[in-house]
């Protein structure tokens, strides 16, 4: 039994296979978050792209509990950096944990670190997304991301049975947008990720559920600590 919890923003925990990774951690810069950085156990952490609200709680962690992190090699390096174990890897690329298998895909974003303090910039590697495989399952993690034609083609390669798009708008794609995504994922069930943690991505997740019923489209909105087991 695969279970998923989602954690706020874009951070999600899958556990499968009698082990667990986290995706996006980003729990200390988050008020509204029901856990704290200390609970979270887990065997690996993967970073879709390098900006603050997905990579905060990262290395923290990473250290804590042994697991390595898994980004695009530039955000690798830098977290190896901070101390922590790093797996680089690239879009297109497939990863196999043991537990899981997390194959990298595209996203269209951007990804870098600003330094406020030395007004600089570092530049993070691309965006990217995730298909994750275990226990007979496939969950797709959209990353940030616009809609784009190639959303057809990793729906039509893999079989999605949970999809989590984000549908902030502002900094991502809308729920409109995110509503045609579904479509062309054609995954078995669409959870909205990346809203409501700031006002300019305040959206209503119960009315884009409800959009993707109007389509035939299975949704569901999860609270923060929220899990659903498939």
């Amino acid at each position: 039994m695969m279970k998923i919890t989602y954690h706020g923003q874009s951070t999600i925990v899958i556990e499968a296979n009698g082990k667990s990774l986290i995706i996006d951690p980003f729990i200390s810069g988050n008020p509204a978050a029901k856990v704290s950085v200390e609970d979270i156990s887990v065997d690996a952490v993967l970073l879709t792209h390098a900006h603050g609200d997905h990579i905060l709680d990262a290395a923290p962690i990473s250290k804590a509990n042994n697991a390595p992190i898994v980004a695009i090699p530039e955000l690798a390096a830098y977290m190896s950096w901070k101390g922590a174990e790093t797996i680089g890897m690239n879009i297109g690329g497939t990863l196999d944990l043991q537990f899981a298998k997390a194959k990298m895909t595209h996203a269209f974003h951007s990804s870098g670190i600003i330094d406020e303090e030395n007004k600089n910039i570092l530049y993070g590697g691309m965006p990217a997304g995730f298909v994750i495989e275990a226990e007979g399952k496939t969950i797709l993690h959209a990353g940030d991301t616009g809609l784009f034609g190639d959303m057809k083609i990793i729906g039509d390669r893999h079989d999605i049975d949970v999809a989590f798009l984000p549908i902030g708008d502002h900094y991502t794609m809308g729920p409109e947008d995110a509503v045609l995504a579904a479509e062309w994922y054609k995954a078995k069930l669409i959870i909205p990720i990346h809203y409501n943690t700031f006002p300019a991505i305040e959206q209503d997740g119960d009315a884009f559920v409800k959009a993707l019923e109007e389509r035939g489209i299975k949704g569901k909105v999860l609270q923060l600590g929220e899990s659903i087991e498939l």
